[in-house]
This record gives C-alpha cells, structure tokens and sequence, in this order.
C-alpha cells in the first residue's frame, strides 16, 4: 500500500514531503514535527494503520526556538496546522552573519594599520615587514579558498564558522604573546585562518542559498558587520593607549567567543530542508497534465564549468583589481595621512568612521540596485570610483580632499562588494557557489597580496606612497574594461512543476 503522508490529496494541499522512518510509529496523541508550508487551514485524514513516524524536523522559528508543529491523532485523524513564522529565517542567517562579519571588521581589519604603527614605534620593524603580514593572510584566504569551498558544500556554513570562531579566538590569543617578527607572522596567520573559515566565505555561502530576488540586499546587510567594524576603530586605538595591545588583543579574542559561537548556531546552509523556498516563497502551485504553468529556475553551473567561462575570469580579476585600492588603503591609510597632513593617530582613525559610515551607506544602496540593474555596469563604475578616490588620498593637500576620498572610495566598496557577490551566484547559479566563490579566491587574492606589499616597498624606497597609490589607482580604472569581456549572464531555465516535485510518494510495509 502507498500514501502520502497526512492528506488525502497532498498536492491539492500543498504539504511539504516528510521522508519516513520505519524505527517508530505514530500512536494516538503523538506529536510529530513536520515542516508544512501551509500553516491556514485544517485537515483531516483517516487513517487505516500506525503510520511510520517522521523523522523530528529541526526548529527554526525564532518564537521559542521551535517550528510549528501539528498534533496528529491515529484513527479519525484532525491535523491542526497553525500559524506560519512571521519572519523568514533566512533573515536571522543575515544577522547572525552580521555579527560574526562585525567581530572580523572591528578587531582585525580595521585596526591592522593601528596595530602597524604600534610595531614600528615598539619593534622598529619597517613597512614592507608589516606589510609582508597582511599579505600572508591574504595568500592563506586564497589557498584555503577551494578547500573551504568545498567543506562548505559537504557539511554546511555552521560547521565552518564554529572552527573558525574558535581558531580566530586562539589567534588573538596567542597574538597578545608575540615578541618576534616571525611570531608576528605565525599568530596573524591562525587570526587569518580562523577569520576566513568563519567569515566571508562561510557567511555569503548561506545568505545566497537562502534568497534569490532579494539575495543582493540579504548580502548587503550581512557584509555591513565588516564595514561597521569601522566605528570601533577610535575605540580600539583608544583602548590601545589606555592598556596597551596585547591586552587589547586579549579583550578581542573574548568578544569574537562570547560573539561568534551564538551566532553560529543560528546559521542553517539550505532552505529546502526545513521546507521552505529562497526567499520565504510559497511552494508552486500543482499542474495537471497538460498544464503551461512554469516556473523559472536559477542558472546551475559546476566548478568545471564556472571555470570554463570567461564571466569566472573576469570577475576575478576585476574584484581583485579593486581590491588592490582596499588593501592598500587598509594598511597604510593611518600611517599616510599622519605624515601626510600631520594628523594625530586618533585624528586619522576617525577619517575610518567616516569611510566606515559611506561604505555602509553604499551596501545599502548596493543591495537595493543590485537586484534591479545591470550589475556590470555597477561594477565598472565602482572600480573607476575605486580609482578616482585613491587618486584623491594620493595628491591630498586638505582635509577637505582626504573627505572626499572617505565619500568616494567608502561608496564605490560599498556598492561593489555585495553586487560583485552576487553577480556570481546570477553567473554560476547557488549550488556550487561555495566551490566556485573558493576557486575564485586564488585570483582574488592577488589584490590583497600585491597592494600592500607594493605600496610598502615603494615608501620604503622613496619616502612616499605617490608612485604606488597612482599606479594602484590606474589599475583599478582600467579593470573596468573586465565588465564589457564577462559578457550577459546566461538565460535562466525554464522548470515546469510536477507533482512529485510537492509530495513524494513512498511505499509502507504490507499491512
């Protein structure tokens, strides 16, 4: 005998398929948690013998921490389905995303070039040796990139970002020990690990699972944590001067455990599991034969063939053109405007509120126009924005040309680093992305090395960041050409519903 479970007519109902277990059966009184779409209305079913028991869902609303679940009574059977969540939980994935991306901002991103000028006054290590470091980190997020990509795919968000969180805990810790230039570099390295397993990568992964339509702005608003990292970074250089750095390490790696590990289990990788759609989309309606209801399905692409693309290529390397002005301007930012214009440290930390506040402004903005314009024209604009500013910062004779610096280059980071995300995911389709996102850091990771180190090298050998930052800048102008070479997105597939794609059919043991 076949039945679909608990309905007559399961694709008259519209009732998400439940996959059955025959260790235990349903008996008069039991609760089984199911994930049902249709949360409205009553249904009753008679039932002709015990029924093998679902498997327990597990509880995503965050009304008690539980799902909805129904009371199912063997024999003249009543299934009482109650109220539907009134959030979505994808968007409880982009807070906690948020969370977890603050923690990397506001101690480890945004402080780096406050942490390069504390070492060269205690350590006389010089810039290219305080460069070499970040640039190692980056080498790290590249390399580690397709690995993670695939851990990410294999066993989910959550099981990454918990390693990570407790890796990148370990690393501050250690980090408040360091007295050498060689241990500097180790302890940055494990902060670097643990940041990347527990942020960027492992964070996008599951947002771009869990939206489609609004999957720009779902990005956007969990990548604000990184930029508003930002507005701690007065308080850290205060901090720094009241207790000193390895103590304000020691207080960092107690907020990212105290911060990172609730987060982490609010992360979930997929969706479909729980009996839901991207977006908190009602399931499609049933078709009868002959019907010409469709309903149109992302691109879905494997690793072989995003990297067989030229769309692959070219937003790699447009994204790490751009990156090269990011990094750059992250590590040496603090240390140019102090000599440039003769600021204080606390004085040019401030100048980061005030990038930190556009870039915000700027994922916004990005996150609203990514999902409604052409996202290559928003990228080539960012990156001449990109180039604009750095040029501004480089030949900066007034406060007023180091402001206008923040507004443009804050905006243009902003508005890129969401749309250039989920262009991708528009690109490549959502299946892979963790794989196809991990091989693209290889590329990727090219700016983040070659900025910092490049600009380094240049101060150590001339005295001033010019020559760098111009170069830097007309890199990052003329990567803009990268958008016209990717070419259009490829067409979506059309997929037209069927009736085992609502209910699945199983067969129950004779009777």
């Amino acid at each position: 005998m076949s039945f679909r479970h608990l309905a007559l007519n399961s694709e008259a109902l519209m009732i998400w398929p439940v996959v059955y277990t025959p260790r235990r059966s349903l008996s008069p009184g039991m609760t089984a948690r199911l994930p049902f779409h249709d949360y409205s209305q009553d249904y009753s079913h008679n039932f002709t013998r015990p029924q093998p028991r679902p498997p327990m869902a597990e509880s995503l609303a965050p009304r008690a921490g539980r799902l909805v679940w129904t009371s199912v009574e063997t024999g003249a059977s009543r299934v009482r389905l109650l109220s539907a969540p009134r959030v979505f939980y994808g968007w409880w994935i982009v807070i906690a995303g948020f969370a977890i991306q603050w923690t990397v901002g506001a101690l480890m991103l945004h402080p780096f070039g406050i942490y390069v000028v504390e070492f060269e006054e205690e350590f006389g290590w010089n810039r290219t040796e305080l460069s070499v470091a970040f640039s190692l980190a980056r080498v790290e997020d590249g390399l580690l990139g397709p690995i993670q990509g695939w851990m990410i795919d294999r066993f989910g968000p959550r099981a990454v970002i918990r390693v990570g969180v407790v890796l990148f805990a370990l690393g501050f810790v250690a980090f408040s020990m360091m007295n050498s230039l060689l241990m500097f570099y180790v302890t940055f390295l494990l902060m670097a690990v643990g940041a990347a397993l527990a942020g960027f990568l492992s964070v996008t992964t599951a947002v771009v699972n869990w939206f489609v339509r609004r999957r720009t702005l779902a990005v956007s608003l969990a990548l604000i944590g990184v930029a508003g990292g930002g507005f701690a970074a007065p308080g850290i250089a205060l901090l720094i001067e009241e207790v000193g750095w390895r103590n304000t390490a020691l207080i960092s790696a107690a907020i990212i455990a105290i911060v990172g590990l609730p987060a982490a289990q609010l992360v979930r990788h997929r969706p479909e599991p729980y009996g839901m759609l991207p977006d908190g989309d009602p399931a499609p309606p049933p078709v009868t034969g002959g019907g010409d209801e469709e309903r149109f399905a992302e691109v879905s692409m494997t690793p072989q063939q995003a990297l067989r693309s030229r769309a692959f290529w070219a937003i790699s390397f447009a994204h790490a053109a751009a990156l090269l002005v990011v990094s750059a301007v992250m590590v040496h930012f603090v240390a140019h405007v102090e000599e440039q214009l003769e600021y204080t440290r606390a004085q040019a930390a401030s100048f980061i509120t005030l990038l930190t506040v556009m870039v915000i402004i700027g994922q916004v903005f990005g996150g609203w126009a990514g999902d409604r314009l052409n996202t290559r024209a928003i990228i080539a604009v960012c990156l001449i924005g990109h180039a604009s500013a750095m040029l501004l910062l480089t030949f900066a004779t007034s406060v007023w040309m180091i402001v206008g610096f923040a507004l443009l280059h804050g905006v243009a980071w902003g508005v890129r680093g969401p749309v250039i995300l989920s262009m991708r995911a528009e690109y490549f389709g959502a299946h892979s992305f963790g794989t196809i996102m991990g091989f693209s850091s290889l590329i990727v990771m090219l700016g983040m090395i070659v900025g910092p180190i490049f600009a380094g090298l240049v101060y150590d050998n001339t005295g001033s960041y010019e020559i760098g930052f111009t170069l830097l800048a007309l890199i990052a102008g003329a990567s803009s050409l990268l958008m016209l070479w990717a070419g259009s997105p490829p067409p979506r597939p059309a997929r037209r519903p069927t009736a085992t794609s609502l209910a699945e059919t199983q067969e129950a043991p004779a009777a």
